[in-house]
């Protein structure tokens, strides 16, 4: 992934505020634009320390001393596996190029992480020698780096204890390549690291580094041990990073993933009802997140219940049955049970009429190679016509666009999500689109499906906004 200069600077804040301590904002050897982005970030005059990778060579050190940041991360390879497959050398040229390239970035007064590559594999005789070396020659941090994720718990618990005699603040910096970035960091927390390298959402080579959020909760709640980091603004944090580097953030990932805080199951749901911690381990207010009611064939009589009485609906035992029943229907055909799909069911059972407030009279969509997708709609809104037209980034976009146009005047919808799948085959494919729209702090989900793309995602909205607009 690369982000813009204005990117990297947005995020670069949020991390300030969300209180980390040191942002390493790239490296200054990659090239010109990588620069001028780090240099963006240093002179934004932020409380954390503001840090460039560097290789064991000074042409990276004077690339990031004129990007005018506090420290450097010096990477230095200390497996042999690194030293003579990657470099090309021996253990004795590497300790050297370490201790020259440590004391001349001490010489321009830079802050020096000094970090050992491949650590894991690495001889742990060697390993301390170097680090040895390195704080001679001035380094003020040592990292010892798990490159390829081959660390287990245990095992990192007793070499940052081993480490923790070299009396200088040991930072511990993992891979998630078996699952265990999050692990091993607590525990070379444990053993006396006081620092640890995490990117935000996990973000990192291959499987990605460790997780930020997932450290930070794991000691705040299980560990009861504060960190300075501001939790309720995580999940932002999160949504921020995931929407400015293209990189979508897995339904089931820890804290910040959309299911973290979804509940379905009706046994679940009805422990919630009665004390939140019962499927709970930390409260979603905590981190800025809302909890979640989804409905499926996994519902119960618990779900359906919380999920009327936010809609407004009183029902009897009887109808709460035929509810029920027509919900989990509904799942059992692998359907995800929107909003609007309860709402539905629910004045059918009740027998309740209403009519719609925003109808689809006409919508046409021009769109093609160097045209700019442009649709125009004609809508009843409250019995009055309303045409209304709009562009976009393609000709869903646009005729979203200009459903949302013709709306103005009535309410003010927001569209928080979209989703598309196609759920049949062939070029006559039959799509379903569902969305998420919010207005007002009211939040609802709809859905739509047909042949065409872009009905079903208008139909989607539609179906929402006459919902919302109750």
């Amino acid at each position: 992934m690369s982000l813009s200069t204005q990117n990297k600077v947005i995020i670069a804040h949020k991390l300030d505020n969300l209180g980390v301590d040191i942002i390493e904002a790239g490296s200054a050897i990659t090239s010109k634009g990588e620069r001028e982005a780090i240099h963006a970030v240093a002179k934004e005059g932020l409380n954390a320390e503001i840090c460039s990778y560097c290789r064991v060579r000074k042409e990276d050190i004077n690339y990031a001393l004129e990007c005018e940041v506090d420290s450097i991360h010096l990477v230095v390879p200390v497996s042999d596996l690194h030293i003579k497959t990657k470099l090309k050398k021996d253990r004795e040229t590497v300790r050297q190029m370490a201790i020259d390239t440590v004391q001349y970035a001490r010489d321009h007064g830079l802050i020096v992480e000094l970090s050992g590559e491949d650590a894991s594999r690495a001889d742990m005789a060697f390993l301390k020698s170097l680090y040895s070396d390195g704080i001679e020659a001035g380094a003020d941090r040592l990292v010892f780096c798990d490159t390829v994720g081959l660390l287990v718990p245990e095992k990192a618990y007793d070499i940052f204890k081993e480490l923790s005699t070299l009396q200088k603040p040991l930072a511990v910096h993992c891979h998630n390549d078996f699952g265990l970035a999050a692990a091993n960091t607590l525990s070379a927390l444990r053993g006396g690291a006081s620092e640890a390298h995490v990117t935000i959402n996990g973000i990192g080579e291959r499987a990605g580094n460790t997780s930020l959020e997932e450290v930070v909760m794991a000691l705040e709640t299980i560990y009861d041990y504060k960190t300075r980091i501001v939790c309720k603004d995580l999940y932002t944090t999160s949504r921020l990073v995931s929407r400015l580097t293209g990189l979508l953030v897995s339904p089931n990932k820890a804290i910040v993933g959309g299911n973290a805080f979804t509940h379905e199951a009706g046994i679940h749901v009805h422990g919630l009802l009665a004390d939140t911690s019962t499927y709970e381990p930390i409260k979603p207010e905590s981190i800025g997140r809302e909890r979640k009611i989804v409905l499926g064939k996994h519902a119960g009589k618990s779900s359906v219940i919380l999920a009327l009485k936010e809609l407004g609906l009183d029902v009897t035992d009887n109808q709460l049955n035929e509810i029920l029943h027509r919900v989990k229907e509904l799942g059992d055909k692998g359907k995800y049970v929107t909003d609007a799909d309860l709402e539905t069911i629910a004045e059918t059972v009740l027998n309740i009429t209403r009519e719609p407030k925003v109808k689809l009279e006409e919508l046409t969509v021009v769109s093609g190679n160097k045209v700019t997708p442009t649709a125009s709609i004609k809508l009843k809104v409250n019995g009055v016509e309303v045409v209304e037209a709009g562009i976009g980034d393609g000709p869903v976009d646009a005729a979203i666009t200009a459903l949302r146009k013709g709306i103005a005047g009535v309410a003010d919808i927001r569209l928080d999500e979209y989703h598309v799948d196609a759920i049949t085959g062939g070029t006559d494919a039959l799509v379903e689109v569902w969305v998420k729209l919010s207005r007002e702090g009211k939040v609802i989900s709809a859905r739509g499906a047909r042949t065409d793309i872009i009905m079903a995602s208008v139909e989607a909205v539609l179906e929402g906004i006459n919902r919302l607009t109750r």
